[in-house]
């Protein structure tokens, strides 16, 4: 039978020990000194990169994303630090936000599992030698033949989006998690919206009869996941994500008998896109969960693992799209056209994000008149920047547009019949890798090579 929501859950009954309420949260004041935080793009990373990339030009031709090795590794170092007061922590990279495996081998090497949603993602994650419990598989609306595939080779953690997925699953695993979608207890942020209008999760009515069920069928070992965010740079979220977990998984357990072995807090940590955006506080984000845990610990005698799945926290700020001026157009608008589309970086036209831009060389000039940077589909939100006030650009300048380290290459498409550019990794010895070429015209055409197959109606 189902177990009704505990009345006492979400209460603020824990006041004394959840430190922040459950509430949607205003943001930080933030800087807007531009000569605090001059540009996304770190410092060491430009320094390095600049002096070689008119060779780099020269060797691979424009436009290409180029990724930083000692960015990522440092970056990845520092989030395993921040969480060092935490038993048993773990990050699972989210490979949907950059899905290349020399960048996994690079993360693989911090220890870090991998958080899937795809089938070629489990593959990716499993070719650079992830196993079982190194990899989440986070999917939604999934086939039965998909859960076949994830829990062959190995297995994952099957974390569930519903609690009919149940009934799909080909065998019974040893451990399930459910992903928790708290409703109007709490509220979302622009990229994912509403947790009331969001596809994914079970929902609070449903979720006590969904581990009541999967106990039924017998599992034996449990996990708790949610995401509510994404690109959030208030830690504080977080921690009250993190702390709506603790106080769900101890009702939970009162009442089902059950221990939950980890909590997954998910992933949405931001990076400062804006160059007046301070980053993220991933150190006191650290310290404040592990005096969650050691308040939970001290209550219930355990403290559950704690699993993250940061993607964009560990790669965005770590990647450039560079792009050479092919034309400028002046009509309405000055126009500046660059030898890349929305289809390498479609970010700014999908959610009006900004990406900041440089131009080789004039970095220090001063900007002038407001210009749109725009690609050559034909689409009118094929922009990388609207009315962006930048230095004098001529044909020719090579442009950088930052933070394409998530969510760039892995969201590109081929409308148009444009194609896809080179990826390069930025080595911590100074050389450069290609780990992806561009796509040509021939991948574009291959799905057109196939044997010939019809089918014909019945006849009368």
């Amino acid at each position: 039978m189902a177990i009704a929501p505990s009345p006492a859950c979400f209460s603020g009954s824990h006041a004394d020990f959840y430190a922040a309420p459950l509430m949607k949260l205003q943001s930080p004041q933030l800087s807007n000194r531009k000569d605090l935080f001059p540009m996304p793009m770190s410092p060491d990373f430009h320094t390095r990169l600049q002096p070689i990339l008119p060779d780099l030009i020269r060797t691979f031709a424009t436009p290409f994303h180029i990724y930083d090795e000692i960015g990522i590794r440092d970056t990845g170092t520092a989030l395993i630090e921040a969480f060092a007061g935490v038993r048993n922590f773990k990050e699972f990279y989210a490979v949907k936000a950059l899905p290349n495996p020399r960048i996994l081998e690079l993360l693989r090497d911090l220890n870090f599992g991998f958080d899937c949603s795809s089938i070629p993602e489990l593959i990716l994650s499993r070719r650079v030698g992830a196993r079982g419990e190194d990899i989440m598989f986070t999917s939604n609306n999934t086939s039965s033949d998909e859960f076949a595939a994830a829990l062959r080779d190995g297995g994952c953690i099957l974390n569930l989006d519903d609690i009919t997925l149940l009934n799909k699953l080909p065998a019974v695993p040893a451990l399930i998690c459910f992903r928790y979608n708290p409703g109007s207890r709490r509220s979302g942020n622009a990229i994912i919206g509403s947790p009331q209008e969001a596809k994914y999760g079970v929902s609070h009515d449903q979720i006590a009869t969904a581990y009541q069920q999967a106990k039924a069928l017998g599992v034996q070992r449990f996990g708790m996941h949610t995401m509510l965010i994404s690109n959030e740079l208030d830690y504080r979220y977080m921690l009250q994500t993190t702390a709506m977990l603790l106080e769900l998984i101890a009702w939970l357990s009162a009442d089902l008998g059950i221990t939950f072995e980890f909590i997954n807090i998910g992933g949405g940590l931001g990076i400062p896109y804006l160059p007046s955006d301070a980053p993220f506080d991933v150190t006191a984000l650290g310290r404040e969960i592990a005096l969650l845990f050691q308040s939970f610990e001290r209550q219930h005698g355990y403290a559950p693992r704690l699993y993250m799945e940061s993607g964009r926290y560990l790669t965005g700020s770590h990647g450039v799209l560079v792009t050479t001026v092919l034309n400028r157009k002046d009509t309405y608008r000055t126009y500046i056209g660059v030898d890349a589309s929305m289809s390498a970086l479609m970010r700014p036209a999908m959610y009006g994000a900004y990406h900041h831009i440089t131009i080789h060389g004039k970095e220090d000039s001063v900007p002038t008149t407001p210009v749109d940077v725009v690609g050559a589909l034909c689409e009118n939100n094929d922009k990388f920047a609207i009315q962006r006030p930048l230095p004098p650009i001529d044909i020719g300048d090579v442009l950088l547009i930052h933070d394409t380290g998530a969510h760039g290459q892995a969201m590109g498409f081929n409308y148009n019949g444009r194609l896809r550019p080179k990826e390069l990794l930025l080595r911590r010895d100074g050389s450069v890798e290609l780990i992806r070429r561009e796509e040509t015209i021939d991948d574009y055409f291959a799905t057109l090579h196939f044997t010939p197959q019809s089918w014909q109606p019945p006849a009368c």
